[in-house]
């Protein structure tokens, strides 16, 4: 009896160490998810990076990611052009997309449909994370959808102007006059809504990983861009935020893919207007060391 209460004190000590040190970390993951709240309070969790979709360990597969495990090699071949013609095409080709502008005010004149699939094979030639290819590109031309499309997008964008993007984005975006009022989601003659896969499957069901999912999804983007300028046709790069769910279900689009850019593609309006805007000379946008 003696014995235990002489040990009694170091047994409250003891107890009373661990209770703060619990606390401690408990107020400081707190005080983690509250600052990374402030920080983008705007970001709805279907628009986070794939990185943050970790797959659980008993979920990864060891097994290679889909392709044999020596992928042959074979012989490549490249044109080779002289100085003089890569001066020629390197020119002609920046002159071409120094063209493309965002446009806002886009015709409902019919655009072939064989463009838009080669522009989207065109876009599924880029790099991407050990080949995973982890993109979809959902066109949508219904006259129904699209009009449902533009329902989610303003519903949610006059939202995110009024209180989700605070007042210097806001303010920024004054300039170019743009609101919540996305008309060429019912007039464009095609919506191309690009989905990045998170992660993929294994044929005999489990998950794989996609390396690098978002770059690579952006990289090809970029592509269709420049794909799209070089066919003729104008779009308005939109990232609707907060719609990504329910514009996922509203194309039924799997768990795994989440959305990154909503293009509207058509031709200019013969009225269409765009901002004077310039841009930066190669001098502020490279380093050469």
């Amino acid at each position: 009896m003696a014995l235990f209460s002489s040990l009694t004190p170091v047994f409250i000590a003891i107890i009373c160490v661990l209770i703060g040190t619990i606390l401690k970390k408990t107020n400081g993951e707190n005080k983690k998810h509250e600052t990374k709240s402030k920080a983008r309070p705007w970001v709805d969790e279907d628009l986070k990076d794939g990185t943050d979709h970790k797959l659980e360990e008993e979920e990864v597969d060891d097994e290679w990611q889909g392709l044999d495990e020596n992928v042959a090699h074979v012989p490549f071949s490249a044109e080779r052009y002289s100085e003089a013609e890569m001066i020629k095409r390197s020119q002609a080709f920046y002159e071409l997309l120094n063209k493309r502008r965002s446009v806002r005010f886009l015709s409902d004149e019919p655009v072939p449909r064989e463009v838009i699939d080669n522009v989207i094979r065109t876009a599924g030639t880029s790099p991407s994370g050990a080949h995973t290819e982890p993109w979809t590109f959902v066109v949508v031309q219904d006259l129904y959808l699209k009009h449902k499309i533009r329902e989610i997008v303003e519903e949610e964008e006059e939202i995110n102007y009024k209180k989700r993007m605070g007042d210097r984005w806001v303010n920024d975006l004054k300039r170019l006059r743009t609101n919540w009022i996305k008309e060429y989601l019912d007039t464009a003659p095609y919506l191309i809504l690009i989905f990045k896969q998170v992660y993929g499957w294994h044929p005999n069901g489990k998950k794989k990983t996609h390396y690098y999912n978002e770059i690579s999804v952006s990289i090809a983007c970029g592509v269709l861009l420049a794909a799209l300028q070089n066919a003729g046709l104008y779009t308005v790069t939109t990232t609707p935020l907060n719609c990504g769910p329910q514009l996922r279900t509203l194309l039924k689009r799997p768990a795994n893919e989440k959305l990154l850019l909503l293009l509207p593609v058509g031709y200019p309006k013969k009225d269409a207007t765009v901002p004077a805007l310039t841009r930066k000379p190669l001098e502020d946008i490279m380093v050469v060391m």
